[in-house]
């Protein structure tokens, strides 16, 4: 399986993605050309190579005609993409991308996500970043895309409304549920664009992957700070496993005496700080009181920070904590095409065959709002998609409602 891993050790752009996926060997003078069945006039790409604290590598620079519009809203850049001679699957993930920083945008501005109006992210630099970075994806044909936790960086951002703290909060937005980190350099180190194309593309946040590496690339970013401004990609491969062990940790907590209307708020904490699942389960305590057992699954390092939590958002006066052996069945992500849009099933394999694919629900609900229809035809529709795929020599997998 050919892997694509992000090492977002010091954070991530559109400009730093693209010239990571150009240092890892896209062809440059075919992605120009690529590029051209946007239909649009008035940019150019430069590529160079460059360093920062003595690690060299591709940087890109996207230059415009100043006169080019820096204002945009989502149908527009829909009309522009979805009326170009790119391939399909290249216009279906560009907009993908633009409809992630919509959505983003409308919840923390309390709108609708055809209501936004970019600024930065519409003006013309911005669009071409996004549009080669994912031409620049689909030439490296890759199954699959990790990502290590993200550096956001600290400091201040100047932006249309004004100077706010980084991390913008669009790009907060865009990486909830991700593991992050905070302050590792002075100055914004994850952008909105950037964090859009990891939430797009990104199938799973892996600390320690292991990969057989076939090609590194760096990509060079236009900031420095104490640590190197650089986007570091690895693409390799990972051996075909039935199963998956790995170790995790459980913590349990016993509560008797919480409005239960504050449940919904702490699984939305555990799973924001890290948690891979959290559960509640009806119990029976002293006194013959009825109680929940509220349970979380946790890689071993996140212990702490999750016991701090449930001990602080819950009134539990303790937290048990042990280790678990986890067997998890191989899995990968699947796009398929249907007459509503694109959506991921995620494929369990058993002894090397498909055993159930999965739609992801998100995706699935995505659809069936912007077509407005019932989310059960949108379901029965990637069930067809799915049947129709080619699996290889194996049965398609059955798939999962």
């Amino acid at each position: 399986m050919n892997v694509l891993y992000y090492d977002c050790f010091a954070g991530i752009s559109g400009d730093m993605h693209l010239a990571a996926l150009l240092d890892l060997g896209v062809d440059y003078d075919e992605l120009v050309l690529d590029l051209t069945g946007l239909g649009l006039d008035g940019y150019g790409v430069q590529a160079s190579r460059a360093s920062r604290k003595g690690v060299f590598g591709a940087q890109v620079r996207v230059v415009t005609d100043p006169k080019q519009s820096a204002h945009r809203d989502l149908r527009q850049i829909e009309a522009i993409i979805g009326g170009s001679a790119l391939p399909d699957t290249v216009r279906d993930r560009a907009i993908a991308v633009f409809r992630r920083l919509a959505e983003a945008e409308a919840h923390i501005h309390d709108t609708s996500p055809d209501s936004i109006h970019f600024h930065e992210v519409g003006a013309l630099d911005s669009i071409v970043d996004i549009v080669a970075g994912v031409i620049a994806l689909e030439r490296l044909n890759v199954d699959r895309v990790l990502c290590s936790p993200v550096e956001l960086g600290g400091g201040l951002v100047n932006c249309e409304h004004g100077v706010l703290p980084a991390p913008a909060p669009a790009t907060l937005e865009l990486l909830k549920g991700v593991p992050v980190k905070l302050g590792g350099v002075p100055f914004e180190a994850a952008t909105p664009t950037g964090a859009a194309l990891l939430a797009t593309f990104v199938d799973e946040y892996v600390t320690h992957p292991e990969l057989i590496v076939h090609r590194i690339g760096y990509g060079i970013g236009h900031r420095d700070g104490p640590i190197p401004n650089v986007l570091r990609v690895l693409l390799g491969e990972q051996r075909g496993k039935d199963e998956e062990r790995r170790e995790f940790c459980v913590l349990e907590c016993n509560i008797d005496d919480m409005n239960p209307e504050c449940y919904d708020h702490v699984l939305e904490r555990l799973f924001a700080a890290g948690a891979n699942d959290a559960w509640l389960t009806t119990a029976l305590m002293k006194k013959s009181r009825p109680a929940t057992v509220l349970g979380v699954l946790c890689a071993p390092e996140l212990g702490r920070t999750l016991t701090e939590l449930l001990l602080i958002e819950t009134t539990t006066l303790g937290v048990r904590q042990y280790p678990v052996m986890r067997t998890a069945l191989a899995r990968e992500t699947l796009q398929v095409t249907t007459r509503y849009g694109e959506a991921a099933v995620k494929i369990a394999y058993h002894q090397g065959r498909p055993l159930r694919g999965k739609p992801e629900y998100e995706d699935c609900k995505r659809l069936a709002q912007e077509r407005r229809v019932p989310i059960h035809a949108v379901y029965a529709a990637v069930r067809e998609a799915l049947l129709s795929h080619e699996l290889g020599a194996s049965e398609p997998a059955r798939l999962t409602p």
